[in-house]
């Protein structure tokens, strides 16, 4: 069974979200949070392992909610959902560690679609919040800059297609290695999966 985390400052939200949640039968809703220092007590609490996050919420916002959830429940998955769809805050929530970013007029199925997606591994984005994180901003630019030799190398080959197990013997580290690297980068660059950054790395990195 999958736990669920919703965090929303609207109440009729929360209610939806969890009748929805609910009646799936290989989900349930571990609890509810009214803003950001909220949700990360009940994160707390409750271990879920998926987080439905809104991101304009009194308090504590979304993304810095995002941010403190995931230092004390490192394990959480945190998928966005909310009304923005711009390149900032699509960025900024996934810098902070978020999975998935979801608008909140998805259809029922495609928001269960999210949560199972997210708890298994993967990282769910709204294919119409998709073109904003392959957008160049000037943070990415500084991004490009901050990263030490071994990121570069790390996403340099990422960008050519290897597995975390080719780029291991490539450089001589361990898979496990590679691995926090990966996640690493992605947080720092602002992207969710390897195509991505690929695509990031031919703009940043001149590949």
């Amino acid at each position: 069974m999958t736990k669920v985390l919703l965090v929303d400052d609207h109440q009729l939200v929360r209610a939806g979200l969890a009748g929805l949640v609910d009646a799936a039968a290989d989900l349930a809703v571990c609890g509810q949070a009214a803003n950001g220092e909220e949700a990360v007590a009940r994160a707390v609490e409750t271990a879920p392992d998926v987080v439905l996050m809104d991101l304009s919420m009194p308090v504590l916002d979304g993304v810095e909610a995002t941010r403190r959830l995931l230092r004390e429940v490192p394990t959480a998955r945190v998928v966005v959902l909310t009304s923005f769809a711009d390149t900032a805050r699509v960025q900024e929530a996934l810098r902070a560690g978020a999975v998935g970013y979801l608008l909140k007029d998805s259809e029922p199925a495609t928001l269960l679609a999210a949560v199972r997606s997210a708890a298994a591994g993967s990282g769910p984005i709204d294919p119409r919040v998709t073109a904003a994180l392959l957008e160049p901003t000037a943070a990415q630019d500084e991004d490009a800059e901050a990263l030490s030799p071994r990121e570069r190398e790390v996403l340099e080959l990422v960008a050519q297609g290897l597995a975390n197990k080719q780029i291991a013997r490539r450089l001589g580290i361990t898979e496990r290695t590679v691995k926090a690297h990966v996640g690493s980068l992605f947080r720092r660059i602002g992207v969710a999966d390897r195509t991505s950054a690929a695509l990031w790395a031919r703009d940043h990195l001149g590949r």
